[in-house]
């Protein structure tokens, strides 16, 4: 048993060895409680932008290094991908406001006229990779009230982190 111990710490540290010097300042500097659930909140909030940046694997790389923060992370994850929801909800308003005042059109597309009868429960699927930020911003233009839909971002939000931290904490468990 003990040269299996050594093997495979032999196989790690040579892994390790090969690794980029960032890669390894990046890990060190995830596996601190203080810099991984700032940094899982920036990259959460930053992700749920319309900018192209998934934030699992971070949330999954701090729970995987810090194994007793998986609860802290995912409620960080949530609140940032959350509040960039709600960022996303502000910028499509203010750009219905500013169109408003240069053009006048009372026709929409059958997915603006879905949202707008399926109202802020639209939200539930911000989750969604790809649809779930733009979809965001389209309830902001469509003025669908803040609260609501922030809370229904929450959700799915929330849902999706508990789920794909979960999923990959327990796929890991299995090699």
């Amino acid at each position: 048993m003990r040269k299996n111990f050594l093997n495979d710490g032999l196989r790690a540290a040579s892994y390790t060895a090969c690794m980029p010097d960032w890669i390894n300042q990046l890990l060190d500097l995830l596996s601190m409680p203080q810099y991984g659930l700032s940094t899982v909140f920036i990259v959460s909030f930053i992700s749920a932008t319309l900018l192209p940046l998934g934030s699992e694997p971070v949330v999954f790389g701090v729970v995987q290094l810090n194994p007793e923060q998986f609860w802290p992370a995912v409620l960080v994850a949530t609140a940032g991908n959350t509040l960039g929801g709600a960022l996303d909800w502000w910028l499509g308003y203010g750009a219905h406001q500013a169109l408003d005042r240069y053009r006048h059109s009372s026709s929409h597309t059958k997915a603006l006229e879905w949202l707008e009868k399926l109202g802020p429960k639209a939200c539930l699927l911000s989750w969604l990779p790809g649809v779930g930020d733009p979809l965001c911003a389209v309830a902001g233009w469509l003025k669908l009230p803040f609260w609501p839909c922030l809370a229904y971002m929450a959700i799915g939000k929330f849902g999706r982190y508990v789920t794909m931290t979960a999923t990959l904490m327990g796929l890991v468990n299995l090699w």
